[in-house]
């Protein structure tokens, strides 16, 4: 199954709901986090090269934050919980109003960085254990690790192990957004399911034609 670019409809669908209960969770979380509404889009499902990864989120010199974990046991994978820089002060700020979230430069507060790992630890978490719970399948988070950097460093770490046996990724692109709020506060959840563990996930639900 390590053929990426001939996913059937029946895949696409049964990914892209398990994009949405992951989803779904980790707004739940962020709605508690910030006590505010939040609004989940349907997540799409993408066949992108290792290049087209990064020209999703801005190209590889594009500056953001992003909290990272391997997924180990049954199924693993990499998810990628991604904010550009200003969305990640705005979030620091809706968390701690009133703190300067300067994530940059001279200025960066060590508190500000504290809380957006915090938070994207929340959120992370939560995402993995709808997925485990879905599934059906034991999926254990590595240690969240945040980084702030340009796009092409970050990803590189999660693609790396993946160019060793596929040109290509699978892309469960989530965006949530607060609902009170214009400017809002926009992320990324990238699920990366190294290619051994779709076999085992369609299984999980019952899929095995991949015709």
């Amino acid at each position: 199954m390590n053929d990426f670019t001939n996913l059937t409809n029946v895949q696409k669908d049964v990914l892209r709901e398990i994009g949405n209960i992951g989803a779904g969770n980790a707004a739940t979380s962020m709605a508690k986090l910030l006590n505010k509404k939040i609004d989940m889009q349907v997540p799409s499902v993408k066949v992108v090269s290792f290049d087209e990864v990064m020209e999703l989120i801005g190209g590889p010199d594009e500056l953001i934050a992003a909290v990272f974990f391997r997924i180990q046991g049954e199924a693993p994978g990499t998810v990628y919980f991604i904010l550009s820089i200003e969305e990640a002060e705005f979030l620091v700020n809706e968390i701690v109003p009133g703190n300067k979230g300067n994530l940059l430069g001279e200025s960066a507060n060590d508190f500000a960085i504290s809380a957006l790992q915090e938070a994207g630890n929340i959120l992370t978490g939560s995402y993995l254990s709808a997925l485990s719970d879905f599934t059906n399948i034991n999926m254990q988070p590595s240690v969240p690790y945040l980084s702030i950097d340009m796009a092409g460093a970050i990803l590189t770490v999660g693609l790396l192990e993946l160019s060793q046996v596929s040109d290509y990724a699978i892309i469960i692109d989530t965006k949530i957004n607060e609902q009170e709020d214009q400017k809002g506060v926009q992320g990324n959840f990238l699920l990366i399911p190294d290619p051994a563990s779709l076999t085992k996930l369609f299984h999980a639900l019952g899929i095995t034609e991949y015709d």
